[in-house]
């Protein structure tokens, strides 16, 4: 019998290992439901369902629906800082992990699409990445390795949107090129493109 079959028939809590699989599995459904929704479209019923679990157990766990979109968020912040570092503020190697990233995992750039669409406060977990980051552009702005005539945050903001711009294009754009927009080898191209954009903004000037 499944802990959530058990939760159902008897009312009671399941063990530990078996609440965090829950959980887990209650989360990435979320995710997937999220992605496709948004916050608004989303149904509990169809997360639960995506899971295999007890709709029940979302309100055990996370609250309701905004707490458990405020708790994806937060899991995709924490998977995007360990998949994408920004070691030493170096941008142009954060721009071309964040591209590889988003192509691998379109969920993230959609859910961070939806969350800044429905969710204008920031979560703390978001907040405190965000600072981490621009910190990091500002010690190697005093050190002369980024340009520093553009604040340290506005010049993150410009090559997060560099580093999507062509995923993030307008279907009209796509079809006005005359290839194919998500073939290996037009990513690639447009890939060494960003990536070339971004050292021209980045770069000390002289």
């Amino acid at each position: 019998m499944t802990p959530e079959r058990g939760l159902k028939q008897s009312g009671t809590t399941p063990r530990p290992r078996d609440a965090e699989a829950t959980k887990a599995l209650l989360l990435h459904a979320a995710t997937e439901e999220f992605a496709e929704h948004g916050l608004a479209g989303a149904r509990v019923d169809r997360i639960a369902e995506r899971a295999g679990a007890n709709k029940r157990l979302i309100y055990v766990y996370f609250g309701d629906k905004d707490r458990l979109f405020d708790a994806v968020v937060d899991d995709q912040s924490r998977a995007v800082m360990a998949a994408v570092p920004l070691p030493d503020g170096d941008l142009v190697a954060f721009a071309a992990a964040r591209f590889d990233y988003v192509r691998a995992h379109p969920e993230a750039r959609r859910i961070a699409h939806w969350r800044a669409f429905e969710r204008s406060e920031p979560t703390h977990d978001e907040l405190a990445a965000y600072r981490l980051r621009v910190e990091s552009i500002e010690a190697a702005q005093r050190e002369g390795r980024l340009r520093t005539d553009i604040p340290a945050a506005e010049l993150f903001a410009i090559v997060l949107r560099i580093s999507e711009s062509w995923l993030a294009a307008p279907s009209a754009l796509w079809a006005a090129d005359g290839r194919d927009p998500l073939s290996p080898e037009r990513l690639a191209s447009h890939r060494d493109s960003m990536l070339a954009a971004v050292r021209s903004v980045v770069q000390v000037p002289g």
